[in-house]
């Protein structure tokens, strides 16, 4: 009886096998905010589309709501998960007439109007633009020391050479020596309110607290304020468009290029 020799495995097919089963462990979600996911997508789009159909967006019941998800956690960690991919990191800096300051934001108690225990403080930068019209936005989550924060938020949100319009703060004086355009503002006098002299950074702030109490309803943390400053900088500076299929294409676009997290 003639021997039966065994087909030999040629190193070809060896390798052709662990590239089906790589294939086979690639989902076209892998490296975008929906890896990993066992939701279809049907399901995030939908989400996508509700968030930019309001233009003071979604809260996290409400989402839970419509989408009819199985807790609030989910619906908690799509919306964060979407407030990523809404700043690009390579975003264009301010330039031009730029207005920077500081805000709070939290409870208020007697006695202190502008810092309190609960008081969350805001750095905040805006365009002037002609007319007292506010441009585009930029927002952070102020440091623990204080100290010449604004200073270095300036720095990394408006372009050199722009004309930075700041009130009378002394620490502020610093944007001279960096060799900006600078103009030092203090309050024109008794009676008269702040947002006369500085109103695009004034509205930008009231917005925010505005946006904070409607539609998050004071709902938000310290470690994750970050996230919600970046979720109002994109509607913020998206509030003129007219079409909301538009926002829809561009944050579904961003979040393809945004990495997954945890």
């Amino acid at each position: 009886m003639p021997e039966v020799r065994r087909p030999r495995v040629l190193a070809h097919s060896r390798r052709s096998v662990d590239v089906q089963g790589v294939l086979a462990r690639t989902s076209v979600t892998a490296g975008t905010i929906f890896d990993p996911t066992r939701t279809p997508l049907r399901m995030w789009f939908a989400a996508v589309w509700l968030v930019n159909s309001q233009k003071n967006g979604w809260s996290t019941l409400g989402l839970q709501r419509v989408l009819g998800l199985t807790s609030d956690e989910t619906a908690w960690a799509w919306m964060h998960k979407l407030r990523r991919a809404m700043v690009r990191p390579d975003r264009e800096i301010l330039s031009g007439l730029v207005e920077v300051d500081e805000s709070f934001i939290g409870g208020v108690h007697r006695g202190l109007p502008d810092v309190g225990p609960d008081k969350i403080s805001v750095l905040v930068a805006a365009g002037h633009l002609d007319g007292n019209r506010i441009g585009r936005v930029r927002l952070e989550p102020g440091p623990a020391d204080r100290r010449l924060a604004l200073v270095k938020f300036g720095q990394r949100v408006v372009a050199p050479g722009s004309t930075i319009r700041t009130d009378g703060a002394r620490q502020l004086r610093r944007f001279a020596d960096l060799g900006d355009q600078y103009e030092y503002f203090t309050q024109l006098g008794p009676g008269i309110p702040a947002h006369v002299n500085m109103p695009a950074v004034h509205m930008a702030a009231s917005q925010l607290k505005r946006w904070i109490d409607g539609t998050l309803h004071q709902g938000i943390s310290r470690e994750q304020l970050a996230c919600y400053l970046d979720e109002f900088t994109f509607r913020f500076n998206r509030r003129t468009a007219g079409s909301r299929g538009l926002l829809f294409f561009r944050l579904l676009q961003q979040a393809t290029n945004t990495d997954p997290a945890p």
